[in-house]
C-alpha cells in the first residue's frame, strides 16, 4: 500500500492518543467538505445542468490526483489486477454522485444527506445474499428503524419533492453498490488507486457527454470558483478520509461519520434557511442511531452464512 502520507516523521513523539484524535480531525473535516460539496451543488444546480456540475466535480478531482500524486506513484496509480471491477465500482460512485446532486437541487440539505445515509443499511440488506455474512437480529432491527426514519422525513404532507426523495434513494441504493464492492477489491487493491480509478473514470465517462450536457449561461468569476470547488471539496475530502482510516481503526471511526448529518443540518439552516420540522429530525436521528448501531455492530467479526447442501 503506497504512503499517502509523504514518509514525514513527526519531530517529537506523539502522545499515544495523537493518532486518534488527528484520525477524528481528518474525519471531521471530510464529512465537512462532504457537506459543502453537497450545499454548492444545491446552490449550483438551480442555474446549471446537474451533468456538468458532475464532469466538473471530478475533472477537478481527477487533476489533483494527477499533480500530487502521479510524479511519486507513476504507474502504480493505474496498477490494478481487477480493471473490470474497478470500472464497475467507479460507475457506481458516478451514478451516485448524479443522482445525489439532482436530489439536493430538489430537497433541503439535512433531509437528502439523511435519506443518502441510509446506504449503510442498505449494505447490511445485500450483505447476506451479495457477501455471504450472516446477519444478527440487532442490524436487522436497526435496518428496519433506518427505514421508518425515512418515512418520517418523507412521509405525506412533508412538502418534499416525491422525484428529489426517488432521486436520494437511487443515491443511496448506488452508493451502497459501491460501498459492497470497495470490501470485495480492497483485500487486493490500493485504496489510493481505486480512488484514481473512480475520479479518472468519472472524467472520462462525463467528457465523454460534454457535447450533449454543457448549458446553462455562461459561469461568472464567482460562479466559476465553485464550480471548482466541487471537485476541490471531493477530492480534498476522500483524501482526507483516506488517512483518517489510516490512522485508526474503521471500528471506531464509523460511527463518527454520523456527524455529518449534524453538519449538514446546521449548513443547511445556515446558508439556506431551512430548519427540519419535528418528524423529519425525528427521523434524520433515527437513522442516524440505526447506522451507528450497525457500525458499532460490525466490529464483532462477520459470521458467514451457511450453504445450504
Amino acid at each position: 500500500m503506497a504512503d499517502i502520507r509523504g514518509g514525514i516523521a513527526p519531530l517529537q513523539p506523539e502522545a499515544p492518543h495523537a493518532p486518534l484524535l488527528k484520525a477524528i480531525l481528518m474525519l471531521l473535516g471530510a464529512v465537512t467538505l462532504f457537506v459543502l460539496l453537497d450545499a454548492t451543488a444545491s446552490h449550483l444546480g438551480k442555474t446549471y445542468p446537474v451533468p456538468m456540475l458532475v464532469w466538473a466535480r471530478y475533472t477537478v478531482h481527477c487533476l489533483l490526483m494527477v499533480v500530487f500524486l502521479a510524479p511519486s506513484m507513476r504507474l502504480r496509480l493505474v496498477s490494478t489486477s481487477r480493471p473490470r471491477r474497478q470500472i464497475v465500482r467507479a460507475l457506481c460512485l458516478l451514478a451516485t454522485t448524479f443522482l445525489g446532486m439532482a436530489a439536493f437541487i430538489r430537497m433541503p440539505l439535512a433531509e437528502t444527506t439523511a435519506i443518502i445515509f441510509l446506504s449503510p443499511l442498505l449494505v447490511t440488506v445485500l450483505a447476506g445474499p451479495l457477501l455471504g455474512e450472516r446477519i444478527g437480529a440487532l442490524r436487522w432491527a436497526a435496518s428496519i428503524g433506518g427505514f421508518i426514519g425515512v418515512l418520517l422525513i418523507a412521509r405525506p404532507g412533508s412538502g418534499l419533492s416525491p422525484e428529489g426523495v426517488a432521486f436520494a434513494l437511487g443515491a443511496a441504493l448506488m452508493y451502497a453498490i459501491y460501498q459492497i464492492q470497495t470490501r470485495q477489491l480492497s483485500a487486493t487493491e490500493n485504496p489510493v488507486t481505486m480512488l484514481f480509478y473512480t475520479a479518472l473514470t468519472g472524467t472520462l465517462a462525463m467528457t465523454a457527454l460534454l457535447p450533449w450536457i454543457w448549458g446553462g449561461p455562461l459561469p461568472g468569476l464567482v460562479d466559476g470558483l465553485l464550480i471548482v470547488a466541487l471537485g476541490l471539496f471531493g477530492g480534498i475530502g476522500h483524501f482526507l478520509l483516506i488517512r483518517a482510516f489510516r490512522e485508526a481503526p474503521a471500528s471506531v471511526l464509523s460511527p463518527i461519520l454520523y456527524a455529518q448529518l449534524v453538519i449538514a443540518t446546521f449548513v443547511g439552516a445556515l446558508l439556506f434557511g431551512h430548519i427540519p420540522d419535528l418528524p423529519a429530525l425525528t427521523g434524520i436521528l433515527i437513522i442516524a442511531g440505526a447506522g451507528a448501531i450497525i457500525a458499532l455492530d460490525s466490529r464483532r467479526k462477520p459470521s458467514p452464512a451457511r450453504h445450504k447442501a
